[in-house]
Formats: C-alpha cells, structure tokens, sequence
C-alpha cells in the first residue's frame, strides 16, 4: 500500500525538517542496503571494497600494502552507523575470498572482490535513477543547497566538511 497524501504548499513548510530528513535517510539507506544484499554485501562491505580498491577510494599504495580493519574503520567512521559492524564485515569478507589477510593484518582485496565492486559500480547508475525518479536535477540541486544552508544555520561546518563535494 503506498501513502501519498499530497499537502498543500502551506503546509509543508510548517513541517518539521528533522522528521523528512530522518525519513529519507532511513528509507534510501534501506534501499540501498536492501539492493547490496541481494548482491551478497553489506553496504560496510561495500566501503571495505571501496577503500580497498584502488580505482576508487584507496591509493595505488594503500591498495598494494592494504589496510587494518581499524584503518578501515577510522576511514569509514563518519557514516557507519551505530548498528555497523566493519571488522566481522571485514572477517566475512576474508572467508568468502573477497579480501586477503596477511600476517600483519592488512587487507586487500582479491580477485573476486574487484568483480565484486565493478558488478555494483556498474549497477549504481540504475539505483540512482530509481532513487531520483520523478526528481529532475534541478530539484535536486535545490533540495541540496537547501540542506546544506540548513546545516550551516545551525552551526553545522564542521558536518559539511566530513562531506566534501
């Protein structure tokens, strides 16, 4: 059953911001989660991956001498969630021939987990644009500015900046 009560101009800008950002984080979160496990991931283990790769977020360097799970973990830290759990991720990853662990400790990804990340990157264009449906661009990047202006108002500079464009 889908609910979609359309309100009036009015009063959707007496609504509270804090309850539509909430919804919208829990909901497209969700779906995103959703998606990555039907692909066999966490979306942690999707971070992993990506911190690990170097085309992506990991340097040539970090991607040749790999990563703890505490790097890993101070990496991500700013959009784990409480209920996240990056080392057992990490752990399972290993298990599954994903990730390698040498003595020390580090990661790096195997074989299968390159597949792993060109097989969601290439898929991410299409979650996108089932999340934006019916959202053209413009909206978009209003939505965007406005939040961002929403954060600064509230002395938010210090979040604005865990998010670099």
């Amino acid at each position: 059953m889908t609910h979609t009560t359309e309100l009036d101009d009015g009063t959707l800008a007496r609504l509270p911001i804090g309850q539509w950002t909430d919804a919208a984080h829990t909901e497209v979160i969700s779906f995103i989660r959703r998606w990555l496990a039907a692909r066999g991931l966490t979306q942690p283990q999707y971070w992993i991956i990506r911190n690990l790769h170097q085309d992506d977020l990991a340097s040539a360097a970090e991607a040749e001498s790999g990563l703890t799970p505490a790097e890993l973990t101070a990496r991500m830290s700013s959009y784990l969630l409480p209920q996240d759990e990056p080392e057992s991720d990490a752990a399972d990853l290993v298990e599954r021939g994903l990730l390698t662990r040498d003595a020390a400790g580090r990661l790096r990804l195997a074989e299968p987990g390159r597949r792993a990340h060109a097989l969601v990157k290439e898929q991410l264009p299409g979650v996108r644009r089932e999340i934006h449906a019916g959202i053209d661009d413009a909206d978009y990047v209003t939505t965007v500015k406005v939040l961002r202006r929403m954060i600064l108002n509230v002395g938010g500079e210090e979040a604005l900046a865990r998010y670099p464009v």
